[in-house]
């Protein structure tokens, strides 16, 4: 088609941007995916493989890119975001952040592109307001264990407001919430896939702290449908992106013990330094200007993932 529009999708091999390459193709798109499996897998894209509308690109975002062609939208999603990668490849999760923002900014110029940055709450750190509205600075820790992430994604923002200043580059900032669904890395470390997992084998259930503290959790397919509304809007602040509705960390155990059928004990562990207590996303600017409020319920969603982890379960049994 001679009108196609063509996007770049970094870190599009991984759990979101898996999602998000899937959608871009179904709506019409020519998708390049870049990744380069540090944390992303290729099963995630492999049954888009078929599709002649999608290219795959195993590629370092923090290493130069150049991309063949033109491009009409790049999604910059690239990057580890697991607590479990904050220790492990601290440094990787700063480069990309820092440099693979640079880099996916330089190609949106060189290409006359509209780029959208993933950014994510971490940025507003342990907030001392609640809920978090786009307009709070936050309170971040910078040389925590956290803050590699945290300070990467403020970074990753910082460079991106200044190319839209200074070099007129089209860009869009969507701050993204708790997330969740199928192709989440069982070992992600994050609550819900670890209390799937855990609940799926059996064994107890790891509660960090006393469990009193919230979380707001979004399916993925809310979380797709936000950020193409964002770039296809003209709003070049930051957005929040992520379900308003909190509860406690036990509760979500609970409902998934439930959900699975499992009668796994819960256990705590102490807190983790500058773990947030509260996360909510105040919403009202993504209604406002997107016309956007997330669609799947809790229930519905965490039934949908525990299906996909169950099925993989299985396979991996079968397997041996």
């Amino acid at each position: 088609m001679a009108n196609q529009k063509r996007a770049l999708v970094t870190g599009g091999a991984g759990f979101i941007g898996s999602h998000l390459s899937e959608r871009l193709l179904g709506e019409g798109y020519r998708v390049v995916c870049v990744d380069n499996l540090i944390t992303g897998s290729f099963e995630n894209v492999a049954h888009l493989m078929s599709s002649p509308n999608f290219e795959y690109v195993e590629h370092d975002v923090t290493e130069y890119m150049d991309v063949p062609g033109p491009l009409d939208e790049v999604y910059h999603f690239a990057s580890p975001a697991s607590p479990k990668d904050f220790e492990k490849i601290p440094i990787q999760i700063l480069k990309v952040g820092a440099l693979g923002t640079h880099n996916a900014l330089g190609l949106a110029k060189a290409k006359g592109a509209r780029l959208i940055i993933a950014s994510t709450s971490e940025v507003y750190g342990d907030p001392l307001v609640h809920p978090q509205h786009e307009g709070y600075l936050g309170n971040v820790n910078p040389i925590g264990l956290r803050g590699v992430y945290d300070e990467a994604k403020r970074y990753a923002e910082a460079i991106t407001m200044a190319y839209h200043r200074y070099h007129g580059v089209d860009t869009r900032i969507v701050r993204i919430f708790n997330t969740y669904g199928p192709r989440i890395r069982p070992d992600d470390g994050r609550m819900i896939p670890n209390f799937i997992s855990q609940a799926l084998s059996g064994i107890p259930l790891t509660i960090y702290g006393d469990g009193s503290q919230t979380r707001s959790v979004q399916y993925v397919d809310d979380l797709v449908e936000g950020v193409l509304r964002l770039m296809q809007s003209a709003e070049t602040r930051p957005v929040n992106i992520g379900n308003p509705v909190e509860y406690t960390v036990k509760e979500v155990a609970e409902a998934v013990l439930r959900l699975c059928g499992s009668d796994s004990p819960l256990v705590h562990e102490p807190l983790p330094t500058d773990d947030p207590k509260q996360r909510r996303p105040d919403i009202t600017r993504a209604r406002e200007v997107l016309g956007w409020e997330p669609k799947v319920g809790a229930e519905e969603g965490l039934k949908t993932t525990i299906d996909w982890f169950a099925q993989g379960a299985a396979k991996a049994k079968a397997g041996r």
